[in-house]
């Protein structure tokens, strides 16, 4: 398995500086505006659920695979809560929000491929202790 990189540069006092983050082929501009409050510009929170939303995704398509369906297609959407906790900025929880169209599969199967999904990407593995909650919904194609 490949080993994966992002670089972060800030530059300036935490509330007038700013920061650039980069991966891959892509380059945000970041501040405290955008993390702390609703500036534009990203954040390490936004990135965070990027990841947690393209892996979840790929972790139902693949469950959905060992279980003999073929996915149309998933969308997933990762919320991820920052909020103040003994003063310290702290993520609290991931809300997944997953919109599928699997031709054939039952609602009751989805919901449990959904689940175990849930549980078991690698995300959700990495970011333990922090509450992932899940909607689940099977759409018709």
């Amino acid at each position: 398995m490949a080993d994966r990189k992002a670089t972060a540069s800030w530059q300036g006092d935490i509330k007038s500086g700013k920061g650039k983050m980069r991966f891959a082929d892509y380059e945000g501009q970041f501040s405290y505006s955008s993390r702390f409050e609703e500036g534009t510009g990203t954040n390490p929170e936004e990135l965070l659920g990027a990841a947690h939303a393209g892996c979840y995704a790929m972790s139902v398509s693949s469950a959905l695979g060992r279980a003999g369906y073929t996915p149309e297609s998933i969308e997933a959407t990762a919320k991820i809560a920052l909020r103040r906790i003994d003063g310290k900025a702290t993520i609290v929880n991931s809300h997944i929000i997953c919109r599928a169209i699997v031709p054939v599969i039952s609602e009751e199967e989805f919901k449990q491929i959904a689940e175990t999904s849930r549980e078991g990407c690698t995300i959700s593995r990495a970011l333990a202790g922090v509450e992932i909650t899940l909607e689940a919904e099977l759409v018709k194609g």
